[in-house]
């Protein structure tokens, strides 16, 4: 998959050397067109995996960037109301994750939204606690916490 990786990158900046543009649009534009035309060369030898990948990784970027977005919002909203409509807690959050990275990937994106804090990770690195600031119902944050984030990432991930 790495290889994949370079290649596309390679072509994406022999695509911006050819065009003499180096421009977001352009660099992006290379990419898909360097993605596509390995996706023709690779799909008959199998190893398509990364061509699976690359969509999932775009699709959970486009994802967590809405969220993050619509965070900020409710907490700015929060900031500038003179009611506050926080209601904080502390999660035990059960992990799916199994090794170090993939627990720090997902503590990671999960921290990085507004109003969710790790607090810790156990000792047996089963559970993460997390204290979020506007917590209604623990069950639906678990179970949307593990259908929208980590599931995703773990399908990026393995």
């Amino acid at each position: 998959m790495t290889k994949q990786f370079l290649l596309n990158l390679m072509l994406t900046f022999v695509w911006v050397a050819l065009t003499g543009d180096l421009s977001f649009v352009n660099f992006w534009f290379g990419f898909a067109l360097g993605f596509f035309i390995l996706y023709i060369k690779e799909k008959n030898d199998g190893d398509v995996k990364y061509f699976v990948r690359v969509p999932k990784i775009l699709g959970f970027l486009l994802f967590f960037i809405y969220e993050m977005i619509k965070a900020n919002l409710q907490v700015a909203y929060d900031l500038v109301t003179p009611k506050f409509f926080m209601q904080p807690g502390i999660v035990k959050y059960p992990l799916s994750a199994q090794n170090e990275f993939e627990i720090t990937m997902l503590s990671n994106i999960i921290s990085l939204t507004p109003g969710t804090l790790i607090l810790d990770v156990s000792a047996d690195k089963k559970v993460l606690y997390i204290h979020v600031m506007y917590l209604k119902d623990k069950e639906k944050f678990i179970r949307r916490t593990k259908e929208k984030i980590e599931n995703r990432l773990l399908e990026i991930l393995r």
